[in-house]
């Protein structure tokens, strides 16, 4: 007699065969990225395609994916269907892109690293990884850029966007 082919799967052997934690389950579920319907008893039941889809997830956290980018990944397949290997070509092929730009951003920071103090005033001149040429310094000292939601009060010229501008506004003299 041949074994029989569970269609269905309990969040405990869906934990099981996948290696993911039932906890995780449950938030990739609340997160819009796994579903599962409900039984009688109020217990969920995944459709054995889960497993492909919660490996899909696995593998694009483990590429550095964040959570948002794998929930838009997913939204662009069909409701229901599970990512294929021509999904996953589409997908990290589009990924690549910003997978190049944090390794850039990743190797400027290395770079810089041993320029920056770490003493978290956010404002001094010579500080290019959080404040490049000292634009939030003009507003005053103190960490300006974590300050009523980015900005010094009444200002709109140092906010994060402004203060990653590589080219300085003005220069300032002092600012620690």
């Amino acid at each position: 007699m041949a074994p029989q082919i569970v269609k269905e799967l309990t969040i405990g052997q869906l934990s099981q065969r996948s290696g993911v934690a039932t906890s995780a389950l449950r938030f990739y579920e609340e997160q819009g990225l796994i579903s599962s319907r409900r039984t009688s008893g109020n217990q969920r039941r995944y459709p054995r395609d889960m497993l492909r889809r919660v490996a899909f997830i696995r593998v694009s956290q483990n590429v550095g994916m964040p959570l948002s980018a794998i929930r838009r990944a997913l939204a662009r397949l069909p409701e229901g269907r599970t990512p294929n290997r021509e999904d996953w070509a589409e997908v990290s092929g589009f990924w690549r892109a910003d997978l190049d730009a944090r390794i850039r951003q990743l190797t400027r920071l290395r770079d810089d690293l041993t320029d920056c103090i770490g003493c978290g005033c956010l404002s001094l001149e010579s500080c290019m990884l959080a404040n490049p040429y000292d634009i939030c310094g003009e507003q005053g000292c103190g960490p300006r850029r974590l300050m009523d939601d980015g900005n010094a009060p009444g200002d709109a010229s140092c906010g994060p966007s402004s203060c990653a501008d590589p080219t300085p506004a003005t220069a300032s003299a002092s600012s620690a």
